[in-house]
């Protein structure tokens, strides 16, 4: 595994406190910077991601790992769809280098973002952001709000379906590169943590054909993967069990080979039965 130790950036100019001498620590965590102030670290945040984005295109992935850290350092921490960006492009360098847990964690850390951006929907339930626009997500009517010009409105609508397809594409990428990590790092949890980010591209509809068709192989070769690999821990945690259990029988004479398990075929539980 390559370890890479980025350079530690400058003081984040996004942790700043804003100017408000009588705030409590509470509200410092959500207030927010002037617009003009904001827009400045946003546009130094944006030069520092295309520099990385360059470098990452030349191959140097331990360079634009070290430059997208500017970048974040540089983007004010409530602008959760920009930082899940760059979290997604850490986790991408992560990848290259082959440092799959850190890759896990920087794409965790993207959809954890985009969650805070738009909701994730849940099974028959649409998006909080898609409800007060009276939609159903498909095919709904959508009813107007009062006090608001039906051009204003429809533009505003506008707006927030592009960005909502704007995060659906990210979480994709995150999502994507999270469960290529997890698949890696191998073991029972992390392969069974793959399938569930697989199971959930498999539903959406932004993806292009190429990674479509890898979902659908991953999802079949998992299956497969998880059966072996647990089967393989559960062997050695049960090892570990009997070798803990001879060290407490062995003063009396006894083993775990004292011990058989016996299976009620009714029931599917198990019994204990002691022989010598």
């Amino acid at each position: 595994m390559v370890q890479t130790q980025p350079t530690d950036p400058a003081p984040s100019p996004r942790d700043k406190k804003p100017e408000n001498d009588d705030e409590s620590e509470d509200e410092f965590y959500v207030a927010r910077f002037p617009p003009d102030e904001e827009a400045k670290l946003l546009a130094e945040s944006n030069t520092y991601k295309e520099e990385a984005n360059k470098q990452f295109a030349a191959a140097a992935y331990t360079e634009a790992l070290s430059t997208y850290d500017r970048a974040l350092a540089s983007c004010p921490n409530y602008l959760d769809y920009e930082i899940a960006v760059l979290r997604s492009n850490i986790a991408a360098c992560y990848l290259k280098l082959q440092d799959w847990k850190s890759a896990v964690d920087a794409a965790t850390a993207s959809i954890e973002c985009l969650d805070r951006c738009i909701p994730k929907r849940k099974d028959g339930d649409t998006d909080s952001s898609t409800k007060s626009a009276g939609n159903d997500g498909q095919h709904g009517v959508i009813e107007l709000a009062a006090g608001e010009d039906e051009k204003t409105q429809l533009e505003r609508l506008d707006r927030e379906d592009s960005r909502r397809r704007d995060v659906q594409r990210i979480r994709a990428k995150a999502l994507l590169r999270r469960a290529r990590a997890r698949t890696e790092l191998d073991g029972w949890a992390n392969l069974q943590g793959a399938e569930e980010d697989y199971k959930e591209l498999s539903t959406m509809d932004n993806l292009p054909a190429q990674d479509r068709k890898f979902v659908q192989k991953a999802l079949r070769e998992l299956p497969p993967r998880i059966h072996v690999a647990r089967e393989k821990e559960m062997a050695e945690m049960m090892g570990k069990l009997k070798e803990l259990g001879n060290g407490i029988l062995k003063p009396f004479g006894l083993s775990t080979d004292n011990f058989k398990l016996i299976k009620d075929e009714k029931t599917g539980g198990y019994s204990v039965q002691f022989q010598r």
